[in-house]
């Protein structure tokens, strides 16, 4: 988790940039937005590394399997296909 504002202002932190993405068809219910990060530094504790893990000296590497990760996916994009229709 990544602090992305000034708790005081409001205003983005120093290299953070975000946006929306807007509303996705057949699947509104959901807001959807972006995020950047330049010269950022997260913490390893902060990270969500289920899927994935990065190593003290920076190397990352997919602990999952790669199909199941791709069935997911489109899995997700089936559903959100079938509801627009």
């Amino acid at each position: 988790m990544v602090q992305l504002r000034d708790l005081d202002t409001f205003k983005h932190l120093p290299g953070v940039k975000t946006g929306d993405i807007g509303q996705k068809i057949g699947y509104q219910v959901k807001d959807n937005g972006w995020a950047t990060f330049d010269k950022v530094r997260i913490p390893r504790t902060d990270m969500f590394m289920g899927l994935c893990s990065l190593s003290k000296e920076g190397e990352f590497s997919i602990d999952g399997d790669l199909r199941v990760l791709f069935t997911s996916m489109m899995a997700i994009r089936n559903y959100l296909t079938n509801m627009a229709g």
